[in-house]
């Protein structure tokens, strides 16, 4: 699974904005305006956001028009609870 994560991942999450932005997209794709919506900050921060998550490959996005549509990466996701269910996995010394 870790092989999905990379270097940004852990600094985009630890972003109390961020980790909102992916709840919202946790329920369904939205388009970028819609998830601006949600925040009481710039355009141009909102699009650091977004782009911040992109290059983790937390979020994908796509053009539909003149819209981009932001859904959640869920092989991603799934190797960061992986990663994490690792660490906490019981080693074979104390089994």
């Amino acid at each position: 699974m870790a092989k999905y994560l990379n270097e940004g991942v852990f600094p985009a999450l630890a972003d109390p904005t961020r980790r909102k932005i992916l709840r919202l997209l946790s329920r369904g794709e939205l388009p970028a305006g819609a998830i601006g919506d949600q925040f009481p900050i710039a355009g141009s921060s909102m699009s650091h956001h977004l782009s911040i998550l992109k290059r983790a490959g937390l979020v994908v996005a796509r053009r539909e028009g003149q819209q981009i549509v932001y859904t959640l990466n869920t092989t991603v996701v799934q190797g960061i609870l992986g990663m994490v269910l690792e660490v906490f996995e019981p080693s074979e010394e104390s089994r």
